[in-house]
């Protein structure tokens, strides 16, 4: 009884960092395009830029008790804050869930700041149709720290055994980067830059980087797939035409997690559909 009480206060103290960390988020994204650092300097109203208060910055609670708008000046409150703090949150859940008894608890931290780094590309681009450069190379960084973590398991720390066989294990995660990276960029050099940006080809390294194969022809197939649903809805609705700027970064966002979270079992279902025929 004790360890299942354990364990539930565990994620629920994950669940309310993630939304911690959600409205930190929220803060870079919106401090990113300001040319603002976000790591100093007290939040304030995008609006009137009054200073807010810590009952102003409460997760969630806030946006509820203001009923969405600035206690100042009255003016609205995107919803995006609200969103990305509980889309942060269950985030860290499900990937503590998934990944607490596979991975050591540094890899785990991995996967909640590269995480995290995916809800700022997805939000910023977005609402910019650009993605950072700031964030996209960083998670790259920490997408090799990752797999390093990942293969050995720490044993570096511990007896220094560095094997050269472990070092052939990240060829697999490397040639899917340059593979997506590179299918992407020719896209951009056929469009000249009109259907890709070179941030979706920095951001398709870096899915290769993490995600290794196959997982990463099942995130690209789901973004791709995803895309081109949603802007069949879009040009139906009259809300965009075939012309229209769509970011693609965002799709490329949700396969990756998707890949992530159901990606073995998404390349079960066609390998036994496969076999069945």
């Amino acid at each position: 009884m004790f360890p299942f009480l354990f364990f539930k206060l565990i994620y629920l103290l994950i669940f309310i960092f993630g939304l911690v960390v959600g409205s930190f988020l929220n803060c870079v994204i919106y401090r990113l395009n300001s040319g603002q650092s976000f790591l100093k300097g007290k939040s304030f109203c995008p609006y009137c830029h009054h200073l807010l208060s810590w009952q102003d910055l409460i997760p969630i609670f806030s946006f509820l008790i203001l009923k969405g708008r600035c206690r100042y000046c009255h003016q609205k409150i995107s919803w995006q804050y609200p969103l990305v703090e509980i889309s942060t949150a269950f985030l860290f859940l499900l990937i503590s869930l998934k990944f607490f008894t596979i991975v050591n608890f540094i890899s785990i931290g991995i996967l909640l700041i590269l995480a995290s780094f995916l809800v700022v590309i997805f939000v910023y681009d977005l609402k910019h149709y650009i993605i950072p450069d700031k964030i996209i190379y960083s998670a790259i960084v920490l997408a090799f720290l990752y797999q390093l973590f990942r293969i050995w398991n720490l044993e570096f720390v511990s007896n220094l055994g560095f094997r050269i066989w472990d070092f052939l294990t990240l060829i697999n995660p490397l040639i899917s980067a340059i593979l997506a990276a590179g299918f992407f960029f020719m896209i951009v050099l056929v469009s000249r830059g009109k259907w890709m940006g070179m941030g979706d080809v920095k951001l398709a390294f870096f899915m290769g980087l993490f995600l290794g194969w196959p997982k990463i022809l099942v995130a690209l197939f789901l973004a791709f797939f995803i895309g081109a649903s949603i802007g069949l809805i879009l040009i139906a609705l009259g809300k965009k035409t075939l012309k229209s700027e769509i970011p693609f970064g965002p799709f490329l966002v949700t396969g990756t997690f998707l890949a992530v979270f159901f990606g073995e079992k998404i390349i079960d279902f066609y390998l036994n559909l496969f076999l069945l025929k």
